[in-house]
């Protein structure tokens, strides 16, 4: 879900009551939750209350695909339990399963009691335990590993590009949106002058590697390069977030959400003296190049291909 709905577990530092020491009636709640869940009776929206209206639907539809991606082994594990005020929080190891691969991720769940009932409120894959920081004063905190950091920030740049790109194409159209984020002219620039002992087009595509790898932890692959052609090879992470995120899906269409990709890509490439050509192959997002004076241009050397 959304950056900005991290679940903060911060009970010792800020005064929550923390794990409660009689958790019979916790564990039932839970019991109660998963079996919902897993019998798909969370499709009643009178089960639920997000912190916002408009997290519903995403909510309701993050579930669902849980429901039948998640191994659902008998009791499955046990929960740590968190008290705040009248929420209930579980953190808990889920299995997942896509086709012939499994993999396990900690969600936390939580959980408003009211009157003697439950209602779902939030589910989220990011919880960072500042409960844990220890004695003040303290100058060291909890971590996540650098992939997952990278997927953090890049949700929340992602989260204000899509935000701004809606506004503007709501109040100024969506050519003039999707111009607002053309910046090749100085990405070129900066290739050119920090990347300075090669050929200004080399120095583009060294440049391009190196932004995406190194600043933005993306799995990338340079798989040819010289004076007149290129090809990268990556998956971007913008992609899987816009893929997780269910408050992008409701801001920005599929289409859109491309198209801003593939116009960022496409002007820089440009501006750098290119004739770029991206195509999405297996899962994979592949770029192409070729320099204009290579040959003839062809129309197909200029517009990005269909998935």
């Amino acid at each position: 879900m959304r950056g900005a709905l991290l679940v903060i577990a911060a009970g010792t530092l800020f005064g929550c009551a923390g794990p409660r020491a009689d958790r019979s009636a916790d564990r039932e709640v839970w019991r109660s939750f998963r079996e919902a869940l897993r019998s798909g009776r969370m499709a009643d929206s009178a089960r639920y209350r997000p912190l916002a209206p408009d997290l519903l639907l995403p909510l309701m539809g993050f579930l669902e695909t849980l429901r039948q991606s998640t191994r659902w082994d008998g009791d499955g594990p046990e929960p740590e339990i968190h008290h705040e005020g009248d929420r209930v929080h579980y953190l808990v190891p889920l299995t997942l399963q896509r086709g012939d691969s499994t993999w396990t991720k900690m969600f936390c769940f939580t959980l408003v009691l009211d009157r003697g009932g439950w209602y779902f409120q939030h589910l989220e894959g990011i919880t960072i335990r500042l409960d844990r920081i220890g004695r003040l004063p303290a100058t060291r905190f909890p971590d996540f590993d650098d992939g997952q950091k990278a997927w953090i920030r890049d949700e929340i740049q992602l989260t204000k590009h899509v935000r701004l790109f809606s506004y503007l194409s709501r109040t100024k159209g969506r050519d003039a949106a999707l111009d607002w984020f053309r910046d090749g002219r100085g990405y070129a620039l900066q290739a050119r002058t920090w990347v300075p002992f090669v050929s200004p087009e080399r120095a583009f595509i060294l440049y391009l590697c190196w932004d995406l790898s190194n600043l933005r932890g993306e799995q990338l692959v340079l798989e040819a390069l010289s004076d007149t052609a290129a090809t990268v090879r990556f998956a971007p992470r913008a992609f899987a977030l816009y893929a997780q995120a269910g408050h992008l899906r409701q801001q920005i269409s599929a289409a859109d959400f491309r198209r801003l990709f593939e116009v960022v890509w496409l002007d820089r490439a440009r501006s750098a003296g290119w004739d770029p050509h991206i195509s999405y192959e297996r899962g994979l997002t592949v770029f192409r190049f070729l320099r204009h004076d290579a040959g003839p241009r062809t129309e197909a050397g200029l517009r990005t291909a269909p998935r």
